[in-house]
C-alpha cells in the first residue's frame, strides 16, 4: 500500500512529505460534520507549516483528502499530532440567509459563492423550496434544512460532503460503492466484531399531523396519515409539526409516514477490511446473520473511520440499514 501525505508551507507555495508514524486516521460523518484527517508527524529542521496549511492524503494513487491545519500538538520527543478539516470546516459560520425559489442545490451554491468555496458536482434536487428565512445559524444548518425539506416534501435523500476540495451533493442512488454483480460487499469474513441495534425509540412515527394557518379561509387545515396496523402494535407514535405556504400538505404527510413508519436498524462494524472508495453517506452491501434478521442488503455509512498504516487498512463503520431516515 503507497500512502502519500503532503503538507505545505505557510505561503502555499513548496510542498513537504514529512515522516509520517504509522495510524493515520480518516474520519467521515454523513451530517452537518467536516472531514477529519489526523496523523503524527516528525519535526525536523526542513519541515515547515502551520495552522490553515494545506494537506493532502492519496493512497495507491486515489484521492482520498485535501483540507487544512487546525490543531497541532507537540511533545519533547519533536512529535507534532496534527488534526486537519476539509473545506466543510467553514460551513460553521454562522450567517442570515433569505432565499425565494431555491432548490437545495441552488442552496448550497449560493452559499458557496458567497464563501468562496470551491464546487464539484452538485445533483439537481428538483424540489424548489417556496421561500426560506434563516437566521443567525450555521451554514451547515441552512444546507440541512434545504435537504430536510427535500427529503420530507419527495421521500429523496440526498448526500452531500467534500470530495477531494470539491463540495459535492448526490442523490442516495449514485452513492453505491461498487458496480451492478461487483459492489462493496461487509460479511463475517471482512468484518470482525459488530453491534446491532433495533428499534422504534428513535425517529419512528406510524402518525403524522400537519396543520396549516390557511389566511384564505381563516381556518386551520389538518394532514393526517397513518398506519392503523402499526398503531395496533407499537401504540401512537406521532410526529406533529406546521406547514409553510406552498406545501402540498397531504403528499408530505403521506411522504413522512413512508420515511418514518418503520423500525430503525443500525449496526456498528470494527476491523472491517478497508477500501479507500467508502464514506460517510456511502451505500455498501451488508451480508450478516443479526439474529432476529438474516441481513443481505444495502445500508447507509452514517459515520466511518479509516485508520491507514503501512501494510494495513481497517475501517470502523455505522450503518443505519434498510429504513433511511433522514
Amino acid at each position: 500500500m503507497k500512502i502519500e501525505l503532503l503538507i505545505a508551507d505557510p505561503s502555499g507555495t513548496k510542498l513537504y512529505y514529512p515522516a509520517v508514524k504509522e495510524g493515520i486516521e480518516w474520519t467521515t460523518n454523513r451530517k452537518n460534520t467536516p472531514g477529519k484527517l489526523t496523523f503524527q508527524v516528525l519535526k525536523d529542521e526542513a519541515l515547515d507549516f502551520s495552522e490553515g496549511s494545506a494537506v493532502q492524503l492519496r493512497v495507491d494513487g486515489d484521492k482520498i483528502f485535501f483540507g487544512f491545519v487546525f490543531k497541532q500538538q507537540r511533545d519533547r520527543e519533536k512529535i507534532i499530532t496534527v488534526t486537519a478539516y476539509d473545506q466543510l470546516r467553514y460551513l460553521k459560520n454562522t450567517d442570515t440567509l433569505f432565499y425565494v425559489d431555491k432548490t437545495a442545490d441552488q442552496v448550497i451554491q449560493m452559499i458557496a459563492e458567497d464563501y468562496r468555496m470551491n464546487v464539484g458536482t452538485l445533483e439537481c434536487t428538483n424540489y424548489r423550496i417556496e421561500w426560506g428565512s434563516e437566521e443567525d445559524v450555521s451554514l451547515f444548518e441552512m444546507i440541512q434544512n434545504a435537504l430536510d425539506a427535500t427529503l420530507t416534501n419527495t421521500g429523496e435523500m440526498f448526500v452531500f460532503y467534500d470530495d477531494f476540495g470539491k463540495l459535492t451533493l448526490k442523490r442516495l442512488s449514485s452513492m453505491m460503492v461498487g458496480s451492478p454483480n461487483a459492489y462493496l460487499m461487509v460479511d463475517e469474513e471482512t468484518g470482525e466484531n459488530f453491534e446491532y441495534t433495533s428499534s422504534i425509540d428513535d425517529n419512528t412515527f406510524n402518525k403524522i399531523k400537519l396543520t396549516y394557518e390557511n389566511e384564505s379561509t381563516g381556518k386551520r387545515d389538518v394532514y393526517i396519515a397513518q398506519d392503523s396496523a402499526n398503531i395496533n402494535q407499537w401504540g401512537v407514535l406521532q410526529h406533529f409539526s406546521t406547514l409553510q405556504k406552498g406545501e402540498n400538505g397531504q403528499a408530505k404527510a403521506d411522504a413522512l409516514l413512508k420515511l418514518y413508519n418503520k423500525k430503525t436498524r443500525n449496526l456498528k462494524l470494527s476491523g472491517v477490511l478497508g477500501d479507500n472508495r467508502v464514506r460517510a453517506g456511502s451505500l455498501i452491501v451488508v451480508n450478516l446473520d443479526l439474529g432476529d434478521v438474516k441481513l443481505k442488503n444495502f445500508m447507509l455509512v452514517e459515520s466511518c473511520k479509516h485508520t491507514f498504516k503501512e501494510n494495513e487498512h481497517w475501517m470502523e463503520l455505522t450503518l443505519r440499514g434498510g429504513e433511511f431516515v433522514g
